[in-house]
This record gives structure tokens, C-alpha cells and sequence, in this order.
């Protein structure tokens, strides 16, 4: 298929570069020319704006954003708005509020252009691993994308087939699954990272316990443990296993004091919109909550928790934290 992608960041460029290893056609779009430069060296269409990008795309056309949240989403929705035409499609693959989406999709609506919201999973290494997708808008349009999001996906791969799935949807165990309405995808991708954050603070405060554990051997004995291996030999067997587990090892085979870390650990906005749907809802999120504050806290004072945090968010999405 062809269609346009506008932002080729970290993971903008390498959607784009998948879909071309696997034939499909784009036409790409960055305020970066450095950035469009290198795809079109290996195949892509360049753009020097979003009239051209959509000018160079054949009826119906198909737009995936993959931009960060806010202001540059809302221009650029805005202007595919005024030149994109009915049946023409938009895919917001970023991270933004659930909201956003039902309401930009309300405002296509009336021009007859369809907005599907992606949530994209895979962060640097989704060019090689493929990227988990979660998917909300009309259920017609989704299927005539197919051939994007099967590509873009990891596929089965070598897990195992999960037992009594018999009769379910079988792009779930390649890696995509259509949510539901216009938003869906987005409210489960904004979950997906709340639990994120949960699993890395669990994470960063066990290495922080162990870190801090000398003097807890008694008289005569003192531990002195060796994280990055006892991040290796969790990764083996071990019911905590993940790929976030993985990442942490690396981190600490590489890097084992931290030093290039500085402990700073940001946080892009699911993490709170996660709290505020669970506040809405009057449901509990006492892990969720807690390690949202943990991030807010860690811009106070640096720990080896702090640094491991900052270690694993760059290892799964390339994300550079400011130095104090």
C-alpha cells in the first residue's frame, strides 16, 4: 500500500523503513531534512510540507502521524483537515489523550475523512521486533489497513500459542488488535504504560534494596551484590522475567555504576492520564499512582533507582534525560 508518514523521529523512520522492506510505498515528511534525506536514500517519496506529502499520494489516501503529543498533532490534524479529501484516512500512531481522538475524530467526520488512533508499542527497537498496535476507530476502515498494521506487527514469532484461544481473533496473537471505537486504541495504549511505569519502579526500587543491602549479612558477613548479574540470572527462568528485565541487564552489563545516567526521569503524559481515568472512575491505582509520583520525585535527587529508570527508558525508546 502507499500512504504518507509525517514524523520520523525515533520511531516515525523506522515505521516507515518496516513498511518499505515489505513493499509497501511512502511518502515522507519531517521538519528535519536530515531525516527525510536518509529514507528516501533507501526508497521513500520526500515532501517538503503536508500539501505536497498529500499531493503525492494517489485516492484514497492514507496518513500515519507519528508525532509527539500536543500542539504539533493538533496543527498537523488541522492541516491534513484542509487538504485531505472524503475517504481519505488519517492514523494517529503517537502518544495523546483518548479524548483528543474522539474529538478530532468528530471533526473529520463532518468532512467525511476517517481518523483511526494507533497506539504503538516497540519503541528503537520496532524496526527489527515489530511493533505491538492497539487500534480504535471504525471497524470497515481498519480492515481495508490491514495490510499496515500486519506488516508493522511482530507476528507470532516464537511464544507459544496461548491455550483456549480457539475461535478468537487471530491478529491478536500477531500483535494487533482492533479495540473498539475511536479512542479505544489509545485508551489501551494509555494503560499499557501505566503499567509500565508500575513495572519499572518495581524494577528500580528491588535494585535500590539490593544495591543498599551490605550491611545486612550480620556480624562478620557483609553482601555485596553484582546487579548486572543478578539482572542476567533473573532473566533466566525466573517468574519476573520481561523484556523490560532484559533491557535493565543491559543497561548494567554496559554501564554497571550507572554513570551516563542522571537519575532525571520525565514522564510523557500516559502515566498521568492512566491516574486521572482511574480517579474518574473510582478505581484504585495505588501502584500506578505511586510510581508517577516517584518520577515527579526523582527530579529532586538522584538514586540508583532514579538512574536505572533512566537507563531502561532509553534502552526501550531511545529517550534522553536532561542532566540536572
Amino acid at each position: 500500500m502507499q500512504l504518507g508518514v509525517i514524523g520520523l523521529g525515533r520511531m516515525g523512520g523506522n515505521i516507515s523503513l518496516r513498511l518499505m522492506r515489505n513493499g509497501h510505498k511512502c511518502v515522507v515528511f519531517d521538519q528535519n531534512p536530515a531525516a527525510r534525506t536518509s529514507l528516501v536514500a533507501l526508497g521513500a517519496t520526500d515532501s517538503d510540507g503536508i500539501p505536497d506529502l498529500v499531493g503525492k499520494l494517489a485516492p484514497p489516501r492514507i496518513v500515519w502521524l507519528m508525532l509527539p503529543a500536543g500542539e504539533i498533532t493538533e496543527h498537523s490534524v488541522s492541516k491534513l483537515a484542509e487538504v485531505l479529501q472524503p475517504d481519505d484516512t488519517i492514523i494517529d500512531g503517537g502518544n495523546a489523550f483518548f479524548k483528543d481522538d474522539i474529538r478530532r475524530a468528530q471533526m473529520l467526520k463532518r468532512k467525511a475523512i476517517h481518523y483511526v488512533d494507533c497506539g504503538t508499542s516497540g519503541g528503537v527497537w520496532g524496526l527489527d521486533r515489530g511493533y505491538c498496535l492497539m487500534i480504535g476507530g471504525e471497524k470497515d476502515v481498519i480492515e481495508k489497513l490491514d495490510p499496515i498494521f500486519s506488516t508493522l506487527a511482530p507476528g507470532r514469532g516464537n511464544i507459544p500459542r496461548t491455550p483456549k484461544r480457539d475461535g478468537r481473533d487471530p491478529r491478536v496473537e500477531q500483535g494487533y488488535l482492533h479495540c473498539g471505537p475511536t479512542g479505544a486504541g489509545r485508551f489501551v495504549k494509555m494503560i499499557h504504560n501505566g503499567i509500565e511505569y508500575g513495572l519499572m519502579q518495581a524494577y528500580a526500587e528491588g535494585f535500590e534494596i539490593l544495591s543498599h543491602s551490605e550491611g545486612q549479612a550480620g556480624e562478620g558477613a557483609r553482601f555485596k551484590f553484582d546487579l548486572a548479574d543478578i539482572a542476567e540470572v533473573w532473566r533466566r527462568g525466573s517468574v519476573i522475567g520481561s523484556w523490560l528485565l532484559d533491557l535493565t541487564s543491559i543497561a548494567l552489563a554496559a554501564d554497571p555504576q550507572l554513570a551516563g545516567f542522571s537519575g532525571f526521569v520525565e514522564d510523557s503524559g500516559e502515566g498521568r492520564w492512566t491516574v486521572m481515568s482511574a480517579i474518574d472512575e473510582g478505581v484504585p491505582a495505588t501502584v500506578l499512582s505511586a510510581s508517577l509520583f516517584a518520577r515527579f520525585r526523582s527530579r529532586e535527587k538522584d538514586s540508583v533507582a532514579d538512574k536505572l529508570l533512566s537507563a531502561m527508558r532509553h534502552n526501550f525508546g531511545g529517550h534522553v534525560e536532561p542532566k540536572p
